[in-house]
């Protein structure tokens, strides 16, 4: 059985992982990390019942890994926190799985070299959801025959989400932009704005939306749009513990859900 251990246990995402980790057959939960809720069963935290896991304070995070044989530790919290944990799992000889977002480019840089230099394996991906990875596999395709296209990206979430644009729409621009080359990225735009050689990206709060993102090309009378809208953070939370079983079995290096998907090959 392959021990899991995961951070933000009694947040929304936290909560789905734990379930998906009892409801795996190769799978059970080692450890459960909470900045809330700590001394509790994890458990009763969250509404499931005992399950005979506390929560521990994460700064006791590379012991409780080391006391508890913890392989992997699935963390989707925040960009400063994670960022951390990353540190303290590689630095106890876990594996990772990574769903936050926001991180900026020092931050990844200490995650990779902290994964790298403890010889574990991770998957870092803004996104864990199958269809969503199947989404960007589009628009690559699309951006491949629509060259001179304009392109536009919008992404709705929820009010509560703290980073924009979301990581998947950074994500569905980067990937485009591997593909034309050279194209600046504008995050709105208000006054005189006449479009250029961009891609257009934009953020909208609202509600309790789990994840919508649309990308728009536009040409000469006619435009696709291709759409991925989440239901349920249970498509993320499915993903994550699929990739958790998958990083398990690879060499040590930094990895992400495509590759857990075999995409792109």
């Amino acid at each position: 059985m392959i021990r899991a251990a995961v951070t933000g246990a009694c947040g929304r995402m936290g909560t789905l992982i734990i379930r998906n980790i009892f409801a795996a057959h190769d799978m059970e939960l080692s450890a459960a990390f909470d900045i809330a809720n700590i001394g509790m069963d994890v458990g009763e935290a969250i509404g499931s019942g005992q399950l005979g896991v506390a929560v521990y304070d994460p700064d006791d995070m590379e012991k409780v890994i080391k006391d508890s044989g913890t392989q992997v530790v699935i963390d989707f919290t925040i960009a400063t926190a994670s960022a951390v944990n990353v540190v303290r799992a590689a630095s106890a000889g876990a594996n990772m799985v990574v769903g936050t977002t926001g991180f900026n480019e020092a931050q990844m840089r200490q995650m990779r070299q902290a994964i790298n230099d403890n010889g574990v394996a991770a998957v870092i991906s803004p996104n864990f959801a199958v269809g969503v990875n199947v989404f960007w596999e589009l628009l690559k395709e699309a951006a491949g025959k629509l060259d001179g296209f304009d392109v536009e990206i919008m992404e709705v979430h929820h009010n509560k989400k703290k980073d924009a644009p979301s990581g998947t729409a950074v994500k569905a621009a980067q990937v485009i932009n591997d593909v034309l080359g050279g194209r600046e990225y504008v995050y709105g735009r208000q006054g005189i704005a006449s479009r250029g050689d961009e891609i257009g990206i934009h953020a909208v709060r609202g509600g309790d939306v789990v994840g919508d993102h649309t990308v728009m090309f536009f040409g000469d009378g006619e435009r696709i749009e291709v759409r991925h809208q989440a239901h349920s953070r249970q498509a993320f939370a499915r993903g994550a513990v699929m990739a958790a079983g998958w990083v398990m079995r690879q060499p040590a290096g930094v990895y992400g859900m495509a590759d857990v998907l075999g995409l792109g090959k």
